[in-house]
C-alpha cells in the first residue's frame, strides 16, 4: 500500500467554520470536539459575530470572501466534508458549496424537507431558533423550504441566560449558565408542545441547543434534530464504514 501525503495533518473526517465567539462551548455544543466520536478540524471565521449573523442576513453575505476563504483552507487541510456553527448561513449555502470540491452544509434547516417527508406533510414540525424575528423567509427559502409548509418556529431571543450566547445577555464576562439555559430551552419547548398539539419533531436550528436534547427529549417525548445530525451524516458519508467485525 502506498500513501501519498503532501498535508502536515491528516485524520480530521469534518471541518466546521466556527463564528468569531468567545461564550463557552459545552459537551454537545457542535464547537466543542467532544460532542462527536471522530476528530473534527476547527477554523474561525474572524469578525464573524454572532450577533450580527443573526441579526442581518446582509451581514452574512458582506463576510461571504471570509467564509469561503476559510472553507478553502479547511479543505487543503484535508477534511473531506465542511459545516458551520451558525444555521443562519442558508443564504449563502451556494457560493460555499460550489468554492469547494467537498460536501457542504451550513445549516440544520437543510433536513427540514428531510424530516417533512419522514413524518408526513401534515404533521407538524417545531423549528428552535436563536432569534425567531430574525429567521427569514429568504433563509428559510435558502435551505428548501416552503413557506406554506406545516411548521412552528419560536426563538430563544428573550432568554437571559441564552442570551449569553447572542451576546444579548446581561453579563459581558463570556459566562453561561447552563442549568438556568437547559431550563429555558426545555421551557420553550414544552410551550410549543402546548400551543401546538399535534407537533411531531423538533429541529433545532441553532448549534448551541443541542447539549440540552436530552432534557427536551425527556419533557416532550419528541424527537430532535439538529446540527450534530448533519455532522454525522457528513462523516459516515464521506468516511464509509467498514463491516469486517459484523456477523451473519
Amino acid at each position: 500500500m502506498i500513501i501519498r501525503g503532501g498535508r502536515a495533518i491528516y485524520g480530521e473526517s469534518v471541518g466546521i467554520l466556527v463564528l468569531d465567539t468567545k461564550f463557552p462551548r459545552i459537551p454537545g455544543d457542535v464547537g466543542n470536539a467532544t460532542t462527536f466520536d471522530f476528530p473534527v478540524r476547527y477554523k474561525v471565521v474572524h469578525g464573524a459575530q454572532a450577533k450580527e449573523i443573526v441579526a442581518a442576513p446582509d451581514r452574512a453575505r458582506a463576510l461571504l470572501p471570509a467564509f469561503i476563504e476559510a472553507a478553502k483552507e479547511l479543505e487543503s487541510d484535508g477534511v473531506r466534508a465542511i459545516t458551520t456553527t451558525c444555521g443562519f448561513l442558508t443564504i449563502v449555502q451556494d457560493e460555499i458549496a460550489e468554492a469547494v470540491n467537498v460536501p457542504m452544509i451550513t445549516s440544520s434547516l437543510f433536513l427540514i424537507p428531510m424530516l417533512r417527508r419522514m413524518l408526513g406533510p401534515k404533521r407538524r414540525i417545531g423549528i428552535v431558533t436563536a432569534n425567531a424575528q430574525s429567521l427569514s423567509p429568504a433563509h428559510l427559502l435558502a435551505a428548501g423550504i416552503d413557506p406554506g409548509w406545516n411548521l412552528l418556529v419560536r426563538g430563544m431571543e428573550s432568554r437571559p441566560s441564552f442570551g449569553s450566547i447572542l451576546g444579548t445577555g446581561n453579563t459581558n464576562d463570556d459566562t453561561l449558565d447552563v442549568d438556568e439555559t437547559r431550563r429555558e430551552v426545555v421551557e420553550v419547548c414544552r410551550a410549543m408542545q402546548a400551543e401546538a398539539p399535534d407537533l411531531s419533531a423538533f429541529l433545532f436550528e441553532c448549534t448551541n441547543l443541542q447539549p440540552y436534547a436530552a432534557a427536551v427529549q425527556q419533557a416532550t417525548g419528541l424527537p430532535i434534530f439538529g446540527i450534530y445530525h448533519v455532522v454525522n451524516l457528513l462523516h459516515s458519508g464521506v468516511i464509509a464504514p467498514g463491516f469486517a467485525r459484523g456477523y451473519l
